[in-house]
């Protein structure tokens, strides 16, 4: 039984082996760039929820959303989450 594509899932939803690559590059970010896990899980909850989130793309910048959310000086294009620290 084929299912059509998740539109709203996350890279780890759709083809794990796909974006072995992406998890590789998410571990191996230097400590000091990474979002705390709980920052990273929260901002992935949010994006979950968005619906700009195109087969694990956000659709507002073109970016893996988890990589962007892995990234403390990152923020959301939609203002939905910000930057680790920034007030």
């Amino acid at each position: 039984m084929n299912r059509p594509p998740c539109k709203r899932c996350l890279l780890r939803e759709l083809d794990g082996e796909y974006f072995k690559s992406i998890y590789q590059y998410i571990e191996n970010l230097p400590p000091e760039q990474k979002a705390s896990q709980t920052g990273y899980q929260e901002r992935l909850a949010l994006c979950r929820a968005c619906p700009d989130l195109q087969n694990g793309m956000c659709a507002q910048c073109g970016c893996f959303a988890e990589v962007r959310a892995a990234k403390a000086a990152q923020s959301c294009p939609r203002g939905r989450w910000s930057k680790e620290g920034a007030s």
